[in-house]
């Protein structure tokens, strides 16, 4: 049987990430419910169980580094990240940090303060680029469907 089309695949990659966030609650200790988009390539490194905890809704892209252990202090400062959150590609949430419900931290970021919840961070460090956004679940901003829309009406 030929692959058509990656939709097929859907439902591998949709236990996968079931199986990665059990993984990531149960071996790594980090706490997640079920609904994380945790990327293959992203590391997530608590220092002790417990101390990296995930809202629901959030996606975390490729090549992203979350832990809680500050090898300067030698201490275990816990990281939170809220609800509905988008974490971009590359960036690196460093230990104690809080990230607000619906915030949106740019690609190649890297997070040394608390973030705002409903913001949009970005740079090193991460800045605050705009307040009071409207995103829905992972992190999607409410505009998103017409910009896609518009980019693929070429096709027709």
């Amino acid at each position: 049987m030929a692959l058509r089309s990656l939709n097929q695949l859907r439902s591998l990659r949709v236990m996968l990430m079931r199986l990665r966030t059990l993984w990531l609650n149960g071996i790594v200790g980090v706490r997640a419910p079920l609904s994380i988009q945790p990327s293959f390539s992203s590391r997530i490194r608590p220092g002790r169980r417990g101390s990296i905890e995930i809202g629901e809704n959030t996606l975390i892209s490729f090549k992203t580094l979350i832990y809680s252990y500050d090898a300067r202090t030698g201490r275990d400062r816990p990281v939170r990240i809220g609800s509905g959150c988008f974490i971009g590609g590359g960036a690196m949430v460093l230990p104690g940090v809080t990230i607000g419900d619906g915030a949106i931290v740019g690609g190649g970021s890297v997070v040394f303060d608390d973030v705002p919840p409903r913001s949009i961070v970005v740079g090193n460090p991460a800045k605050v680029l705009r307040r009071d956004i409207e995103a829905g679940p992972y992190g999607r901003l409410s505009g998103a469907d017409e910009n896609t829309a518009r980019l693929w009406s070429w096709r027709d």
